[in-house]
C-alpha cells in the first residue's frame, strides 16, 4: 500500500495531477514528491520518442539525465515498488521504441531515395530479382555473350494458351535486336516471335505494349520481360554499354 493518511493516496494524486490537501502530513507529501518526480522522468522519455518519430532529421534521442540521488529511506510497501517497476518497464519500452522508430525512419529514407532514383520502375525492380540466369545479371556482358536472343519489340497478340487458365500465348514483333549480332539479327527482326508464358510472368500484357525480352537459350521462353518505356530505358542503356564487352567474351 502507498501512504494513505487521512484517506489521501499520494500516488493517485500524482497520477491525476491533483494537489494534496492542506492537512496532508509530511510522509504523504514526501511520497507525493517522489511519485511526481518519477512521472516527470516518464513524460520526458515519451516526449523524446514523439520528437524522434515526428522529426526524421533528428540525429538521435538525447540522453535523459539521471535523477539526483535521494536520501536513503525505509523501504516502502509493495504497491510503491510495483509503481517503480512499472515506470522502469515503461522507460525500457521508451528506449526500445526510440531505437525502433529511428531505424524505421532510416529505412523509409533509404526507400524514398531509391524510389527517386529509380522512377516508376516497379516492374523492373521485380524483374531485377528474376533477372539472373545461371548466376548472370540480365544486360551484363556475360548475359549478352551467352543469350540466344535479346530484343525489343511490340506485342501483336496476347491471349489464353489452350485450356490452361494459368498460361498466356504472346506474340512479339521484334523491332530492335541486340543479340544475336547484326549478321544474324535479320533472321529475327520484323518477324513474329511466339511464346507461351505463365500469366504472372508479365501480368496484364496487352496488344500494342512495348517490351524488352531476353531468351537464355534456343527453344526456351524469355527469362526477362520488361514492359513500357520507363522500364525498358534503363536496361537499354545497360545493354548498349555492355555490348562491346560481350563481343570479347566466350560463353562457357
Amino acid at each position: 500500500m502507498t501512504a494513505e493518511h487521512s484517506g489521501i493516496d499520494a500516488l493517485m494524486a500524482a497520477l491525476t495531477d491533483e494537489p494534496l490537501p492542506a492537512d496532508a502530513d509530511a510522509a504523504t507529501r514526501a511520497e507525493h514528491r517522489t511519485a511526481t518526480a518519477d512521472l516527470a522522468v516518464l513524460r520526458e522519455q515519451l516526449g523524446i520518442i514523439g520528437h524522434a518519430l515526428s522529426d526524421p532529421s533528428a540525429p538521435a534521442a538525447r540522453p535523459v539525465p539521471e535523477p539526483a540521488p535521494r536520501p536513503a529511506r525505509p523501504l516502502r510497501p509493495t504497491r510503491r515498488r510495483m509503481f517503480r517497476v512499472a515506470l522502469g518497464s515503461l522507460a525500457v519500452a521508451a528506449a526500445a521504441s526510440t531505437v525502433a522508430g529511428l531505424g524505421w525512419l532510416v529505412t523509409q529514407s533509404g526507400m524514398s531515395g531509391d524510389a527517386d532514383n529509380g522512377g516508376d520502375s516497379s516492374a523492373a525492380a521485380k524483374g531485377q530479382a528474376d533477372m539472373e540466369s545461371g548466376g548472370t545479371l540480365f544486360g551484363s556482358p556475360r548475359y549478352l555473350a551467352c543469350a540466344y536472343l535479346v530484343a525489343e519489340g511490340q506485342v501483336t497478340a496476347a491471349g489464353p494458351a489452350g485450356n490452361d487458365p494459368e498460361l498466356v500465348r504472346v506474340e512479339v514483333k521484334a523491332t530492335e535486336v541486340y543479340v544475336p549480332e547484326p549478321a544474324y539479327a535479320k533472321s529475327v527482326k520484323g518477324k513474329p516471335l511466339t511464346y507461351v508464358i505463365d500469366k504472372n510472368t508479365a501480368p496484364g500484357l496487352r496488344t500494342g505494349d512495348e517490351v524488352l525480352i531476353g531468351v537464355p537459350e534456343k527453344g526456351a521462353s524469355p527469362d526477362m520481360w520488361l514492359v513500357g518505356e520507363k522500364e525498358i530505358a534503363p536496361e537499354r542503356d545497360r545493354i548498349n554499354r555492355s555490348l562491346s564487352g560481350a563481343a570479347d567474351l566466350k560463353c562457357s
